[in-house]
Formats: structure tokens, sequence, C-alpha cells
């Protein structure tokens, strides 16, 4: 259901903008960090659905994952790490968790309906 609600929210957004261009929404890409990920398929599917007959019809949606973040307590270095090794890449220290990425909407392209 996380994804249905993503791709109506999407949808509006890009929907409202399409209006206030004047043109047809042809791509998008939005992004996500780990604990705020979401199933590509399922919400292109959903997405698709819900775009069906509209000015939306067709897009192609892009979806980044962000790898999570740690700022070791040690060696002071931010690097990417994944929860199954949760130690430090350069010195194996001890690490806080940096704030995870947000599911964002970075970029729509359009194309002129004239």
């Amino acid at each position: 259901m996380h994804e249905t609600m993503v791709a109506q929210s999407l949808f509006e957004v890009i929907l409202a903008e399409s209006r206030k261009q004047n043109a047809r929404p042809v791509s998008a890409k939005i992004s996500c960090g780990a604990f705020d990920a979401v199933n590509d398929e399922v919400l292109s599917f959903a997405f698709d659905a819900i775009a069906k007959d509209t000015a939306c019809e067709g897009m192609k949606l892009e979806i980044e994952h962000k790898p999570l973040k740690g700022h070791c307590k040690s060696c002071d270095k931010i690097f990417e790490f994944e929860l199954s090794s949760p130690k430090c890449s350069d010195c194996g220290g001890d690490f806080e968790i940096l704030p995870d990425e947000p599911l964002l909407l970075e970029t729509v392209a359009f194309e002129s309906e004239d």
C-alpha cells in the first residue's frame, strides 16, 4: 500500500506541474533512502494504473535507491555501508548512522504540447 500512496502523490504533483507548464510529462526521477525505500515494480505498476487515460500515461519513472551512510567515531570518515557489514570501511571502528535520505521527486521532464 505504501507504493500506491506514493504513486498517487507523485501523480498529483506531476499532473499539476504539467498543467502549469502546458506540457506533457515524459519522465520523472525519484530517490529514496534505505529505510524509506519503495519497491520499484510495485510503484511503477501503481503509477501506470493511476496515470491511465491522463497526460501522465506512458511516463517513465526512474527510481534511485540511496545507500545508508555512517560517520566513524575513530577516523572521522563518512562512508556508505550495508546493514550486513556494520563497521567503518577504513578502520573497522564504531560509527553512528547518519540520517537516511528522504523520498524525493528529483526531476520531471516535459515535452511541449505545441
